[in-house]
């Protein structure tokens, strides 16, 4: 006996899941610039090194003879694959059936593929195009009911956050759940203008009386990459699969493993002349602070995550002498580097990235306090900044601070790690104190400066006093800071911190949990 006729008939029923929707279908998915689910398996992860779990999973059609007739696939993919040899989980949403919503999938399998990810420990990239196992109204006339709202699993999708990287890709129109699920990962992209993001589309919009409005107007890019909601935008699918792998590339597989060195050939005394004159003499004047970044740092390596939000803090990752390291640094370029709410949201998720991954954090400051103003004061500045200092204070990883130059205030405090010794060194050009010596002149000698004959003369014998003492060099004096040095030989002081502090990473869960 044999079992040629049900190995032909898996093979068959094989060839029709791979068709998904249909030709037409797919044709349409590539009319709008975009792949199906199955060519950006195959385009992001290593080469034949895709899995496929659930294949066979569907609806299928029979004649009274109990022959199979047509076969529509769920529109759910997953499984395992690997991604610069390493093992991942993969899952997306298949747009070709029935546009990813949720009366064509079988959760079963999503819940499948979150508790493997969770259960193994393995880094999960979502693809999402659709619903994301949304609802429909359409399940209510299916099941005969309408239900209570739940999500299935969610308790998985979070529980994940604590043991594993996520990656989650907006590959087209996401909305619901699907929504959710993009913006609970570590790290999330938006292709430009063929992806939009939204809490429910514009037929639902316009049925609340809330606007006519487009799914572009409603959650595109430009948007969501703006209020901190998805971290960066691709131009490309192509360009976001390569800011997965490469944000991947700095995080251990999971919470048990260390983040993976690599080789590098950036010699570790590498000087650069440029770091000589690149901080001004006027605190005023500002400079780009990303020439540091890539001076300092590892050729090429910075990776920045949420640039185009919160924008006085830079955030990213990068790589001192191949040890993959976490970096925040204030922006002079913006509102000269003060902390602002967003900014600080985006610093609170970037301390919890560098903790649950056990990535040494390193801070380039230059930080004149949070920013002031009515505007600032609406926002509630000092909550979320309070916030990202608890959240600073909560690292669990080896902390170092290059005090660049300004040093303000409350922020100014997030150079130094409390009740931890850790290292903290300085540039010639450091300027720090309570508030701006140039702030606080006019208040602090204010009735000194009233009993005068000439105020401007006075003023100005006041601020040539005070700048004398505001020499970093006199606070070296009273070991108010550790260290002064050439900022040429920043790379070098770092690149030695790190290989020092390696040793003393653990490994394991986290006592703060990843806020997503």
């Amino acid at each position: 006996m044999s079992w040629d006729k049900e190995i032909d008939e898996l093979h068959h029923r094989g060839t029709l899941a791979e068709a998904m929707g249909g030709a037409d279908k797919v044709a349409r998915q590539h009319e709008f610039g975009k792949l199906t689910i199955r060519e950006r398996v195959d385009a992001i992860v290593d080469p034949g090194s895709f899995h496929e779990v659930g294949k066979l999973a569907g609806v299928g059609q029979y004649d009274n003879d109990g022959n199979l007739v047509s076969f529509t696939p769920s529109n759910y993919i997953f499984g395992t694959a690997e991604i610069d040899g390493r093992a991942v989980m993969i899952s997306g949403d298949d747009f070709t059936v029935r546009g990813g919503s949720a009366d064509a999938s079988i959760g079963a399998k999503r819940m499948q593929a979150e508790g493997l990810a969770l259960e193994l420990g393995l880094p999960h990239i979502r693809l999402v195009d659709g619903m994301g196992g949304g609802g429909s109204v359409k399940t209510i006339e299916t099941a005969g009911r309408t239900y209570i709202p739940q999500i299935a699993g969610w308790d998985t999708i979070v529980g994940h956050l604590g043991v594993a990287p996520s990656v989650s890709l907006a590959l087209g129109s996401v909305a619901g759940i699907g929504a959710a699920r993009v913006t609970t990962s570590h790290y999330s992209v938006i292709v430009k203008d063929t992806a939009q993001m939204m809490i429910a589309g514009p037929a639902l919009v316009d049925w609340a009386s809330l606007g006519d409005v487009s799914k572009e107007e409603l959650g595109s890019s430009r948007i969501h990459t703006r209020n901190g909601a998805i971290d960066d935008e691709a131009e490309s699918e192509a360009q976001a699969f390569a800011m997965a792998r490469r944000f991947l590339s700095y995080l251990p597989s999971n919470v048990d493993a260390l983040p993976p060195r690599v080789a590098c050939h950036d010699p570790v005394d590498r000087r650069d002349e440029q770091l000589m004159n690149i901080i001004p003499r006027d605190p005023r004047k500002v400079y780009k602070m990303r020439k540091i970044i890539n001076s300092v740092f590892d050729q090429d390596s910075f990776f920045e995550i949420g640039k185009q939000w919160g924008k006085s803090i830079i955030c990213g990752l990068a790589r001192l002498n191949g040890i993959p390291v976490a970096v925040f640094a204030e922006d002079a370029m913006i509102y000269g580097g003060a902390w602002t709410a967003d900014a600080s949201r985006k610093l609170v998720r970037h301390c919890d990235l560098a903790s649950t991954f056990h990535l040494p954090l390193i801070h380039l400051i230059d930080c004149p306090g949070f920013l002031i103003g009515k505007e600032s004061e609406e926002s509630a500045t000092i909550r979320f900044g309070s916030q990202a200092l608890a959240a600073l204070g909560q690292t669990t990883v080896p902390f170092c601070s290059v005090v660049v130059r300004k040093a303000f205030g409350v922020a100014g405090a997030s150079n130094k790690k409390p009740g931890k010794h850790h290292f903290r060194i300085a540039w010639p050009s450091g300027d720090w104190g309570s508030l701006p010596i140039e702030g606080g002149i006019e208040v602090a000698y204010k009735a000194e400066l009233a009993e005068v004959s000439d105020y401007d003369a006075h003023l100005a014998e006041i601020k040539q006093r005070l700048n004398r003492l505001r020499s970093p060099f006199r606070s070296a004096e009273f070991f108010e800071i550790e260290e002064i040095i050439d900022p040429r030989d920043t790379r070098l002081h770092l690149c030695r911190w790190a290989k020092l502090v390696a040793g003393t990473v653990s490994t394991g869960s986290t006592q703060f949990s990843y806020r997503p």
